[in-house]
């Protein structure tokens, strides 16, 4: 199988392309490179390129007999978007909306989709499943919500067929260490935790320590990169095979609040993390866990890594080895 991977050069995107070629896929990425980073894109052919241009995509379709398109291209910051929504809808809902096109004017009909729990907005439940409601209270959320009805609606319209895969927290590195997550600048806690453990980063900011939360911080679901990859891999096979659209929610359906994340930092470290405590950000709600019974049920899969010290152990021999900058 011929699969393009958009954004292929940023944190799971990488990932994804490495499994794919050690699994023996012939691989594509598309990436312009306004996150991602060229050398993380450790096999296949790299094309610089974006979503924004059609002549482009148009081109690239024509180069090549994809089979599939496995979609992580766009902007995921979520206090960003609450700032900047135009960039969210345009990266995220309209950049999505061109490849969609692309690939319906060239006959490839199997997408998977990088989704997100922030499409849940305030839990009213957890752990999360599937049949929440879904009330996003960002435009990241809202954008990714958007596309997965996009997708329905391109199911019912014309036969085309995808998965949508809701990560929680995407978090650790590759466990030979060949890569890891990279982010400019960098929002998510595990590697500003370990930065602030290392010394590469003066503290870490924790935002908000009043949460309806047993210690006041934000709790999160967190879920190695591998085995978000290895979900990837299902979903692939699933539509190989000729299955339907569908959605999973990806976690490990175990939350940790902001301190336990710092103490077992601190804990697989050996090192203090010095901790700031600012204010709230607009957009967080104070606990998403993941319901994954679904996915594990229908398709067996089963994370390799679920403790949260595995996953911080393999991100902070990442950050050490390769001394990322905050």
């Amino acid at each position: 199988m011929e699969v393009l991977v958009t954004g292929g050069a940023g944190f799971i995107g990488s990932h994804m392309v490495k499994m794919l070629a050690t699994r023996g896929y012939s691989v594509v990425t598309l990436d312009d490179l306004s996150a991602g980073f060229r050398d993380a894109v450790l096999a296949g052919e790299f094309v610089h390129g974006s979503l924004h241009d059609i002549a482009g995509l148009d081109a690239l379709f024509s180069a090549h007999t994809f089979d599939a398109v496995i979609h992580f291209a766009g902007s995921i910051v979520v206090s960003e978007s609450v700032r900047d929504p135009s960039k969210y809808y345009r990266n995220n809902l309209v950049a999505t909306l061109n490849l969609l096109d692309a690939m319906r004017k060239h006959g490839v009909g199997k997408l998977i989709f990088s989704s997100t729990a922030a499409i849940f907005g305030m839990p009213q439940y957890v752990p999360i499943d599937e049949g929440h409601p879904k009330a996003p209270i960002n435009p990241y959320g809202m954008s990714k919500w958007m596309i997965e009805n996009v997708l329905l609606d391109y199911e019912r319209a014309y036969g085309f067929h995808s998965v949508a895969l809701r990560y929680f927290n995407a978090a650790g590195a590759a466990p030979d260490g060949e890569l890891g997550e990279r982010h400019n600048p960098e929002t998510h806690l595990i590697p500003l935790a370990i930065r602030a453990a290392n010394g590469a980063l003066p503290a870490l900011t924790v935002f908000g320590s009043d949460y309806d939360t047993p210690d006041g911080t934000c709790i999160r679901d967190y879920i190695h990169i591998v085995d978000i990859c290895e979900a990837h891999l299902l979903a692939l096979d699933h539509l190989a095979r000729g299955g339907g659209s569908r959605a999973y929610n990806l976690g490990n359906g175990e939350g940790y609040s902001v301190r336990q994340v710092i103490e077992i930092v601190e804990r697989v470290s050996g090192n203090k993390v010095p901790v700031h405590y600012g204010d709230r950000r607009e957009g967080d709600p104070p606990r998403l866990v993941a319901d994954s019974s679904r996915i594990r049920q229908d398709w067996g899969w089963i994370p390799r890594y679920s403790e949260l010290e595995m996953i911080v152990a393999h991100a902070w021999r990442w950050e050490n080895a390769n001394a990322v900058p905050a």
